[in-house]
């Protein structure tokens, strides 16, 4: 039986923020499947902190150039992925999203003919390679005739995301991501069928996440637990299992030796943006987070997600940047009070993130 504490240290050599980083921005992503991106800014540094240069501009440049895309691939929520991955994505985890948001459509009073108007309207837009913000788009969807009062137009968007035919693209001066059409932002894609795409999820998910459980996995693609399952059965035989407390947790057979190699490093201090993917990407966060603290990361369930102080596998506090200029320091939060050595770390830390 694995000792919970072990946990978050194999977590943290299986998404390569402790031991040997992937090459590139594309790597890195590739190896999580996807990236948790609500946030921009700290997904460039999520991103940065698991490549060996821990360089925001080519996390930048990769989105700018399309090999990287930010979308809504699932849960209707912002992810960073590799542009081939988010088409078959998109396929199998979306539907399931669409499905539950028909209460919020009558609050708001959207109907498909609204979306499919709104769908020609940004087709016309932005065909021929042309780019426009969000603001932009919403207002030429309103000059074609579509009611985007509220709410509405910014739903129209993620719908139209989510149905394949927008996603994020270059940013503007470095700034804010411009919407594209997807077929001409990804010309080249891969299609799965459906066991395939459970397989592959399934795999990927547990070799960049793992130690996880199925739980987890169903969790993290907003899929159904009968689905999660059926991922997992066809790659199961490629899969290391642990015990942990009675619960099976399912990860890569080389991450328990990355660790025995990279076990200093993993203990840490690390200092890590919100939203990231060692807090975001599992449903069950006991192993590394007291659940006592959990208001604590994100006060109030309001689904901001502080940046957090991660040492010896398991979160003890959150910090933050205070003051600005040459006043601007890094101010930790903990939970209980920090060693010395987590103390001293934590601006160190902060001046050397990506």
């Amino acid at each position: 039986m694995t000792p919970p504490s072990e946990i978050g240290l194999l977590r943290l050599v299986a998404q390569r923020l402790a031991g040997p980083r992937p090459a590139t921005p594309v790597e890195a992503v590739r190896r999580l499947l996807a990236v948790q991106a609500q946030e921009l800014p700290g997904a460039l540094t999520s991103t940065a902190l698991r490549t060996a240069s821990r360089s925001r501009e080519d996390v930048g440049k990769a989105l700018d150039e399309g090999v990287l895309v930010r979308s809504w691939p699932m849960r209707g929520t912002l992810h960073l992925t590799v542009a081939e991955d988010l088409p078959w994505l998109l396929d199998l985890c979306t539907p399931r999203v669409l499905a539950g948001l028909g209460s919020r459509w009558a609050q708001l009073g959207l109907t498909e003919a609204d979306a499919e108007r709104a769908r020609a309207v940004v087709i016309a837009a932005l065909s021929g390679g042309r780019r426009l913000g969000r603001r932009a788009l919403v207002a030429a969807m309103a000059d074609g005739g579509v009611d985007t009062a509220g709410q509405r137009g910014y739903h129209l968007l993620g719908h139209l995301a989510q149905t394949g035919t927008l996603c994020l693209g270059p940013r503007e001066d470095g700034g804010d991501q411009q919407f594209v059409l997807l077929d001409e932002w990804i010309p080249r894609r891969r299609r799965l069928e459906r066991g395939e795409a459970l397989a592959e999820l399934a795999l990927r998910f547990f070799q960049g996440h793992g130690p996880a459980t199925v739980k987890d996995l169903a969790r993290w693609a907003g899929l159904s637990l009968g689905d999660a399952r059926t991922g997992l059965a066809a790659v199961r035989d490629h899969l290391l299992s642990l015990d942990v407390a009675g619960a099976e947790h399912y990860l890569d057979p080389g991450t328990p030796d990355l660790l025995a190699a990279h076990r200093d490093e993993a203990r840490g201090p690390f200092l890590l943006p919100g939203f990231d993917e060692f807090v975001l990407g599992y449903g069950d966060r006991s192993a590394v987070l007291d659940p006592a603290f959990a208001d604590r990361i994100v006060p109030g369930g309001n689904g901001v997600f502080r940046p957090t102080v991660v040492h010896d596998g398991r979160i003890v506090g959150t910090w933050a940047w205070q003051g600005t200029g040459a006043r601007r320091t890094a101010v930790a939060s903990p939970f209980v009070p920090h060693a010395d050595d987590v103390t001293s770390a934590v601006l160190r830390l902060a001046v050397a993130l990506p």
